[in-house]
Protein backbone atom coordinates (compact mmCIF):
# COMPACT_ATOMS: atom_id res chain seq x y z
CA UNK A 1 0.00 0.00 0.00
CA UNK A 2 0.86 3.49 -0.81
CA UNK A 3 1.66 6.23 2.18
CA UNK A 4 -0.97 8.91 1.75
CA UNK A 5 0.52 12.64 0.99
CA UNK A 6 -0.65 15.58 2.53
CA UNK A 7 -4.51 16.29 2.37
CA UNK A 8 -3.10 19.61 0.37
CA UNK A 9 -3.89 18.23 -2.80
CA UNK A 10 -7.43 18.10 -2.05
CA UNK A 11 -7.77 21.73 -0.97
CA UNK A 12 -6.73 23.23 -4.42
CA UNK A 13 -10.20 21.82 -5.95
CA UNK A 14 -13.57 23.78 -6.05
CA UNK A 15 -16.23 22.73 -3.38
CA UNK A 16 -18.42 19.62 -4.73
CA UNK A 17 -22.33 21.26 -4.18
CA UNK A 18 -23.68 20.52 -0.95
CA UNK A 19 -27.20 18.45 -0.84
CA UNK A 20 -26.69 15.54 -2.29
CA UNK A 21 -28.42 12.55 -3.06
CA UNK A 22 -27.76 10.14 -0.09
CA UNK A 23 -26.13 7.42 -2.53
CA UNK A 24 -24.31 9.99 -4.50
CA UNK A 25 -23.02 12.01 -1.43
CA UNK A 26 -22.06 8.51 0.24
CA UNK A 27 -19.84 7.03 -2.95
CA UNK A 28 -18.60 9.99 -3.71
CA UNK A 29 -16.82 10.08 0.10
CA UNK A 30 -16.27 6.74 -0.34
CA UNK A 31 -14.35 6.81 -3.40
CA UNK A 32 -12.46 9.15 -2.24
CA UNK A 33 -11.63 7.39 0.78
CA UNK A 34 -10.62 4.62 -1.02
CA UNK A 35 -8.50 6.52 -3.25
CA UNK A 36 -6.63 8.07 -0.31
CA UNK A 37 -6.36 5.11 1.41
CA UNK A 38 -4.74 3.04 -1.01
CA UNK A 39 -2.97 4.96 -3.32
CA UNK A 40 -0.53 8.03 -3.30
CA UNK A 41 -2.28 10.52 -4.97
CA UNK A 42 -0.91 13.43 -7.31
CA UNK A 43 -2.77 16.14 -8.88
CA UNK A 44 -3.52 15.42 -12.49
CA UNK A 45 -3.86 19.00 -14.56
CA UNK A 46 -7.16 19.60 -15.28
CA UNK A 47 -8.29 21.47 -18.55
CA UNK A 48 -8.64 25.47 -18.21
CA UNK A 49 -12.23 26.22 -16.93
CA UNK A 50 -13.20 22.73 -16.85
CA UNK A 51 -12.57 21.98 -12.98
CA UNK A 52 -15.95 23.97 -12.08
CA UNK A 53 -18.50 24.70 -14.27
CA UNK A 54 -22.04 26.72 -13.59
CA UNK A 55 -24.76 26.68 -16.49
CA UNK A 56 -28.49 27.32 -16.94
CA UNK A 57 -30.42 24.69 -18.54
CA UNK A 58 -34.83 24.83 -18.72
CA UNK A 59 -34.47 27.36 -15.92
CA UNK A 60 -32.21 25.77 -13.60
CA UNK A 61 -28.92 26.07 -12.45
CA UNK A 62 -26.15 22.92 -13.67
CA UNK A 63 -23.03 22.84 -11.53
CA UNK A 64 -20.47 20.15 -12.67
CA UNK A 65 -16.96 19.98 -10.24
CA UNK A 66 -14.76 17.71 -11.26
CA UNK A 67 -11.88 16.14 -8.86
CA UNK A 68 -8.57 14.72 -10.61
CA UNK A 69 -5.41 13.21 -9.44
CA UNK A 70 -3.24 10.57 -10.84
CA UNK A 71 -0.60 7.58 -9.67
CA UNK A 72 2.19 5.83 -10.28
CA UNK A 73 0.03 3.08 -12.46
CA UNK A 74 -3.32 5.73 -13.34
CA UNK A 75 -2.85 8.55 -15.71
CA UNK A 76 -6.25 9.78 -14.43
CA UNK A 77 -8.50 9.36 -11.54
CA UNK A 78 -11.74 11.22 -12.42
CA UNK A 79 -14.59 11.76 -9.98
CA UNK A 80 -17.22 14.25 -11.35
CA UNK A 81 -20.70 15.58 -9.54
CA UNK A 82 -22.82 17.28 -11.84
CA UNK A 83 -26.10 18.86 -10.14
CA UNK A 84 -29.40 20.49 -12.03
CA UNK A 85 -31.40 22.28 -9.70
CA UNK A 86 -33.54 20.01 -7.46
CA UNK A 87 -33.84 17.59 -10.75
CA UNK A 88 -31.44 15.50 -11.28
CA UNK A 89 -27.61 14.63 -9.89
CA UNK A 90 -25.00 12.65 -11.65
CA UNK A 91 -22.23 10.54 -10.16
CA UNK A 92 -19.34 9.68 -12.46
CA UNK A 93 -16.22 8.24 -11.46
CA UNK A 94 -13.46 6.57 -14.15
CA UNK A 95 -9.95 5.41 -13.39
CA UNK A 96 -7.62 5.52 -16.47
CA UNK A 97 -4.33 3.35 -16.33
CA UNK A 98 -1.61 4.37 -17.63
CA UNK A 99 -0.71 2.17 -21.16
CA UNK A 100 2.08 1.04 -19.61
CA UNK A 101 0.07 -1.16 -17.08
CA UNK A 102 -2.74 -4.13 -18.54
CA UNK A 103 -4.97 -2.55 -15.92
CA UNK A 104 -8.97 -2.57 -16.46
CA UNK A 105 -10.68 0.45 -16.56
CA UNK A 106 -12.92 1.49 -13.54
CA UNK A 107 -16.00 2.72 -13.84
CA UNK A 108 -19.24 4.07 -11.79
CA UNK A 109 -22.05 5.97 -12.75
CA UNK A 110 -24.90 7.31 -10.56
CA UNK A 111 -28.01 9.00 -12.12
CA UNK A 112 -30.31 10.34 -9.04
CA UNK A 113 -33.94 13.03 -8.88
CA UNK A 114 -36.57 13.39 -6.57
CA UNK A 115 -38.30 10.05 -6.98
CA UNK A 116 -34.78 8.20 -6.94
CA UNK A 117 -32.05 6.22 -8.14
CA UNK A 118 -32.91 5.68 -12.21
CA UNK A 119 -29.76 4.33 -13.01
CA UNK A 120 -26.32 3.04 -11.48
CA UNK A 121 -23.76 0.66 -13.14
CA UNK A 122 -20.34 -0.37 -11.87
CA UNK A 123 -17.91 -2.31 -14.08
CA UNK A 124 -14.15 -3.13 -14.53
CA UNK A 125 -13.82 -3.11 -17.94
CA UNK A 126 -11.11 -4.77 -19.71
CA UNK A 127 -8.98 -3.33 -22.14
CA UNK A 128 -7.05 -6.07 -24.29
CA UNK A 129 -8.14 -7.36 -27.23
CA UNK A 130 -9.76 -10.42 -26.03
CA UNK A 131 -12.24 -8.54 -24.39
CA UNK A 132 -11.73 -10.26 -21.01
CA UNK A 133 -10.42 -9.71 -17.23
CA UNK A 134 -6.87 -11.18 -16.15
CA UNK A 135 -7.38 -14.25 -14.19
CA UNK A 136 -6.62 -12.30 -11.12
CA UNK A 137 -9.44 -10.24 -11.30
CA UNK A 138 -12.08 -12.44 -12.37
CA UNK A 139 -11.04 -14.86 -9.05
CA UNK A 140 -11.50 -11.35 -7.11
CA UNK A 141 -14.28 -10.45 -8.41
CA UNK A 142 -15.86 -13.78 -8.34
CA UNK A 143 -15.04 -14.38 -4.94
CA UNK A 144 -17.06 -11.25 -3.64
CA UNK A 145 -20.61 -12.19 -2.18
CA UNK A 146 -23.14 -12.03 -4.72
CA UNK A 147 -26.15 -9.60 -4.63
CA UNK A 148 -29.60 -9.74 -6.20
CA UNK A 149 -31.38 -6.31 -7.12
CA UNK A 150 -34.97 -6.53 -8.28
CA UNK A 151 -34.47 -4.56 -11.45
CA UNK A 152 -31.46 -4.76 -13.75
CA UNK A 153 -31.14 -2.22 -16.88
CA UNK A 154 -30.12 -3.62 -20.42
CA UNK A 155 -26.96 -2.22 -21.62
CA UNK A 156 -27.01 0.32 -24.38
CA UNK A 157 -25.38 -0.95 -27.65
CA UNK A 158 -22.38 0.45 -27.38
CA UNK A 159 -21.68 -1.55 -24.05
CA UNK A 160 -19.63 -3.87 -25.42
CA UNK A 161 -16.65 -2.33 -23.62
CA UNK A 162 -18.16 -3.94 -20.41
CA UNK A 163 -17.10 -7.11 -18.49
CA UNK A 164 -19.36 -10.14 -17.63
CA UNK A 165 -19.25 -8.14 -14.01
CA UNK A 166 -21.02 -5.12 -15.05
CA UNK A 167 -23.65 -4.34 -12.59
CA UNK A 168 -26.07 -1.77 -13.89
CA UNK A 169 -29.77 -1.52 -11.49
CA UNK A 170 -32.18 0.74 -11.14
CA UNK A 171 -32.19 0.21 -7.04
CA UNK A 172 -35.48 0.32 -5.95
CA UNK A 173 -35.27 1.19 -2.19
CA UNK A 174 -33.05 2.03 0.66
CA UNK A 175 -31.63 -1.16 1.37
CA UNK A 176 -30.69 -2.04 -2.85
CA UNK A 177 -28.95 1.36 -2.66
CA UNK A 178 -26.85 0.44 0.49
CA UNK A 179 -25.59 -3.00 -1.18
CA UNK A 180 -24.74 -0.71 -4.41
CA UNK A 181 -22.37 1.05 -2.55
CA UNK A 182 -21.17 -1.76 -0.96
CA UNK A 183 -20.50 -3.01 -3.97
CA UNK A 184 -18.80 -0.32 -5.83
CA UNK A 185 -16.33 -0.05 -2.90
CA UNK A 186 -15.67 -3.98 -2.93
CA UNK A 187 -14.65 -3.42 -6.97
CA UNK A 188 -12.87 -0.17 -6.44
CA UNK A 189 -10.72 -1.41 -3.21
CA UNK A 190 -9.82 -4.66 -4.92
CA UNK A 191 -8.91 -2.90 -7.93
CA UNK A 192 -6.87 -0.51 -6.34
CA UNK A 193 -4.65 -3.31 -4.46
CA UNK A 194 -4.10 -5.57 -7.66
CA UNK A 195 -3.09 -2.58 -9.51
CA UNK A 196 -0.39 -1.84 -7.09
CA UNK A 197 0.77 -5.32 -7.71
CA UNK A 198 0.91 -5.14 -11.22
CA UNK A 199 4.24 -4.56 -13.37
CA UNK A 200 5.04 -2.72 -16.67
CA UNK A 201 4.02 -4.64 -20.18
CA UNK A 202 6.50 -5.02 -23.07
CA UNK A 203 6.08 -2.51 -26.14
CA UNK A 204 4.14 -4.78 -28.28
CA UNK A 205 1.53 -5.08 -24.92
CA UNK A 206 1.19 -1.56 -24.63
CA UNK A 207 0.01 -0.78 -28.05
CA UNK A 208 -2.87 -3.09 -27.42
CA UNK A 209 -3.29 -1.44 -24.34
CA UNK A 210 -3.75 1.89 -25.74
CA UNK A 211 -6.16 0.60 -28.15
CA UNK A 212 -8.53 -0.89 -25.73
CA UNK A 213 -8.17 2.38 -24.14
CA UNK A 214 -8.62 4.29 -27.33
CA UNK A 215 -11.95 2.21 -27.82
CA UNK A 216 -13.45 2.31 -24.42
CA UNK A 217 -13.20 5.99 -24.95
CA UNK A 218 -14.85 6.06 -28.47
CA UNK A 219 -18.01 3.76 -27.56
CA UNK A 220 -18.15 6.18 -23.72
CA UNK A 221 -18.53 9.06 -26.11
CA UNK A 222 -21.73 7.58 -28.13
CA UNK A 223 -23.93 8.26 -24.85
CA UNK A 224 -26.25 10.56 -26.28
CA UNK A 225 -27.91 11.48 -22.91
CA UNK A 226 -24.82 13.00 -21.95
CA UNK A 227 -24.37 15.03 -24.69
CA UNK A 228 -27.76 16.22 -25.04
CA UNK A 229 -27.60 17.68 -21.04
CA UNK A 230 -24.47 19.32 -22.02
CA UNK A 231 -25.34 20.67 -25.33
CA UNK A 232 -28.30 22.20 -24.25
CA UNK A 233 -26.49 24.04 -21.54
CA UNK A 234 -23.24 25.35 -22.84
CA UNK A 235 -23.87 24.26 -26.85
CA UNK A 236 -22.11 22.11 -28.95
CA UNK A 237 -18.68 23.23 -29.60
CA UNK A 238 -18.04 23.45 -25.94
CA UNK A 239 -19.46 19.61 -25.05
CA UNK A 240 -17.24 18.35 -27.43
CA UNK A 241 -14.01 20.10 -25.67
CA UNK A 242 -15.31 18.74 -22.48
CA UNK A 243 -16.19 15.70 -23.81
CA UNK A 244 -12.88 15.27 -25.60
CA UNK A 245 -10.28 16.85 -22.61
CA UNK A 246 -12.11 16.20 -19.41
CA UNK A 247 -14.74 12.89 -19.54
CA UNK A 248 -12.73 11.06 -22.26
CA UNK A 249 -9.33 12.07 -23.13
CA UNK A 250 -7.25 9.32 -24.29
CA UNK A 251 -3.89 11.44 -24.28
Amino acid sequence: MYATPSDTIFQKHHQIPVKKHSLVQHLADGIQTIWKTELYLSPFSVPEELGYIEGQIDGSVLNISNRCYSTKRFRKLHLELAKIGDTLEILHCVMFPRSQYALPIFGADIVAGPRGVSAAIVDLSPVTADGYLSHDYALALSSLTPVQFSECRQLPEWGDIFSRFCLFIRPTDEDEELAFLRLVCNYLALHCKLSNQADPVTSEEQAEIVAGHRNYCQKQKQNDKTRRILEKSFGTEWTIRYMEEMLFDIS
